[in-house]
């Protein structure tokens, strides 16, 4: 994970060596000597991890473990401390100090608390973001027709590799189920997934969404961003709808996955990721290369796997599998104890051609739990269109 560390000390050699041992090891940093100087940083974004003296020339270093007590998103500050004020840094702890480490610094002990500060700050931005899309975990996609087995075997393999993965597919056939599914199947279950709809928002604004952008680096940006790429370092990114992404951000995307780098809009550093991208559209993208919207060279670097999900009326003969799962699901959110569905009404689903796919199904049988009394689902539970 790329992150930014703020150096407070007024000892220019010091800063100055600890900027360049920390720089070589692949992080941002950054070195003031003045309170005033890091609180300006702090405001505008540019401190994931605070590395604080104690004795400045405008203060005392600790006094910012209360001014960014209020912050969501506090960043971990490592207290440097004289022999002499050791009590003191037990107080900075106590305090919130994430760590606190002595003069003179052994460099490699820098660099485990660091690692350990940058460790704090990867989790608190997955959570903020599963935080702020409401993130609900979804069950493995059902499928036992030999089609769906197919598309799960290979789904174990992708996952396993750690390769792009194009899923394809109409509306409501579980590719976003599936791409949880790929996390979970992969070396990549505990890291962060992290989606986002390209549909959902307005092209201007794509770019920095994915990639993050400095402060200043246009109208409104008065902080730092860190993009979602930034954000799913080491896991996997999402990016649904990719069929909805204009060129001129396919271009920067096809860059970023090649490089394993972007940077930052209104940046100059490079920052470097570990992602595994998995795409989805329900659009024909071939179609969109031959027209012209959509990037030859991006499609083929994001199906290095490339995974299609069939229409739900293709593969009726798991709506069995797919109506036990759901009623299983209601029971647990609703509190009831529905056990069974008659042959009748099974008889309707399956007779039904099902154009919103997976998720119309999931849709009826929420709405058949909520009308059901009794312990099994009937025709009486179902939509009218189902039964006529």
């Amino acid at each position: 994970m790329t992150a930014t560390v703020l150096i407070v000390d007024d000892e220019e050699n010091a800063r100055l060596n600890y900027v360049e041992f920390l720089s070589g090891r692949g992080y941002e940093t950054k070195g003031v000597a003045t309170l005033a100087a890091a609180r300006e940083s702090i405001r505008r974004g540019d401190a994931d991890i605070i590395l604080l003296d104690v004795m400045l020339p405008d203060g005392y270093g600790p006094s910012l473990l209360e001014e960014t007590a209020y912050m969501p998103l506090r960043p971990p500050i490592i207290v440097i401390t004289a022999h002499a004020e050791v009590e003191m840094a037990v107080e900075a702890m106590k305090n919130g100090a994430h760590d606190f480490l002595q003069k003179p610094i052994i460099l490699t002990e820098l660099e485990k608390s660091v690692q350990r500060a940058s460790e704090t700050v990867s989790m608190r931005r997955e959570l903020e973001h599963l935080r702020q899309s409401q993130f609900q975990n979804l069950d493995f996609i059902v499928g036992n027709t030999p089609a769906m087995k197919a598309v799960i075997s290979q789904a174990q393999r992708a996952a396993a590799a750690s390769v792009s993965v194009l899923i394809t597919g109409e509306t409501g056939t579980g590719k976003e189920v599936l791409a949880h599914a790929l996390r979970m199947m992969g070396p990549r279950a505990s890291k962060p997934f992290i989606d986002i709809n390209c549909a959902a928002i307005q092209s201007t604004v794509l770019e920095s969404e994915l990639f993050g952008y400095e402060a200043g680096a246009f109208t409104g940006a008065d902080k730092r961003k860190h993009g979602l790429m930034e954000v799913a370092d080491e896991g996997i990114l999402f990016l649904d709808e990719i069929s909805s992404t204009p060129l001129d951000i396919q271009a920067k995307l096809l860059r970023a996955l090649e490089e394993h780098t972007f940077r930052r809009v209104g940046g100059t550093n490079p920052i470097h990721v570990d992602v595994q991208i998995v795409a989805a559209s329900n659009r024909d993208l071939r179609m969109m290369m031959e027209q012209g919207s959509f990037r030859e060279d991006l499609y083929y670097r994001l199906k290095v796997v490339d995974l299609h999900l069939p229409p739900l009326r293709e593969h009726k003969e798991d709506i069995p599998d797919l109506v036990g799962l759901f009623i299983r699901q209601n029971n647990s959110r609703m509190g009831v104890n529905i056990t069974d569905i008659t042959p009748r009404a099974m008889s309707a689903l399956k007779a039904h051609n099902w154009p919103g796919n997976i998720r119309e199904l999931k849709n009826v049988i929420e709405r058949a739990t909520l009308f059901c009394d009794d312990a099994a689902i009937d025709v009486a539970h179902l939509p009218l269109e189902l039964v006529n």
